[in-house]
């Protein structure tokens, strides 16, 4: 157990990923953050209220726009920004994260100089950069949180399809967050068996795209994105830090050379613990397999350089 950890945005998804991490004890406090009065109070509120219930004690609290409260947090999750609207162009909905982010950040930075800071802001992969360079800290104590969810979403179709626990199954994605997803069949198994002999190509690849297309399924069924599945897979991040689990777990992370590319944060699988990313792990992919991730590398540059071209920094 740390001393503190915080959570940046009491929407949904911030709020889900505090109420986790309360839940399993995971600090001594857990803060949560937010720009609209009364909002994370009454979250936190109403999460403190069950603990006797749950049986945690690490207390809840709630403040608004107060990033002193945050000081001394050793892991921080940033959930910050707005949801793209009508009429709001790709471009916009960067440039209005940006500007969140990028304060966010700063001021958290400012509060807590050694905290590792796991963003869930979207668009994931250039909110986890626009991170890094406002933090001015190392790649390894920034990162995003994309792939935990799509691979969690990936398994458990597997798992309807096959009628089995989704506890059996392990899988790894790579890539960007979204249509551009890289899926690796090869390394996806239930029960140590190849899924491959389990499951008919034609329905693996269904399964594939709808995990690709997890959200907007979610969005066209609530008209709002998913918040239980997101907020939770931050949350397991957070624990694989704090009790330093050295849990292989696939992230948004700066690549520095690894899989032949250079100043991109693109989701690969890492060994997570207390000091963040601890290792990079490299896989050896088939030319299939490199031709997609290189697809999706070149999807989230073009973003990135959207953010360069805005010369917020």
């Amino acid at each position: 157990m740390i001393d503190k950890i915080t959570v940046v945005g009491a929407g949904n998804v911030g709020a889900t990923c505090a109420n986790v991490i309360a839940r399993k004890d995971l600090a001594k406090e857990v803060i949560m953050l937010d720009i609209k009065e009364g909002i994370s109070e009454g979250k936190a509120l109403d999460m403190w209220q069950t603990a006797s219930i749950e049986g945690f004690n690490n207390r809840v609290k709630g403040v608004t726009n107060d990033y002193a409260a945050t000081a001394g947090s050793g892991v921080v999750v940033i959930t910050s920004g707005v949801p793209r609207k009508p009429g709001m162009s790709r471009d916009d909905l960067i440039g209005i994260n940006a500007g969140i982010v990028k304060s966010v950040t700063e001021q958290v930075i400012a509060a807590s100089p050694d905290a590792i800071i796991i963003i869930v802001s979207n668009p994931l992969d250039v909110m986890t950069y626009t991170a890094y360079k406002a933090a001015k800290t190392m790649s390894n104590k920034v990162f995003g949180m994309a792939g935990v969810l799509d691979t969690a979403r990936y398994k458990v179709f597997i798992a309807d399809e096959l009628g089995v626990s989704p506890n059996q199954v392990e899988a790894l994605l790579l890539g960007g967050h979204g249509d551009t997803m890289v899926p690796l069949p090869r390394y996806t198994s239930v029960a140590g068996i190849p899924v491959t002999e389990l499951i008919p190509a034609d329905r693996l690849n269904a399964i594939i795209e709808r995990a690709q297309k997890g959200g907007g399924e979610l969005v066209n069924l609530m008209g709002t994105s998913a918040w239980y599945a997101p907020g939770t897979s931050a949350a397991a991040m957070v624990e694989a830090i704090v009790k330093d689990q050295k849990k292989i777990m696939p992230v948004c992370a700066y690549l520095n050379g690894e899989y032949g590319m250079k100043d991109i944060y693109l989701g690969v699988p890492v060994v997570l613990g207390k000091n963040g990313i601890e290792k990079v792990i490299e896989l050896q992919l088939d030319d299939q397999e490199k031709a997609l991730l290189n697809t999706s590398a070149e999807a989230v540059k073009k973003v990135m350089n959207v953010l360069d071209d805005m010369k917020i920094f």
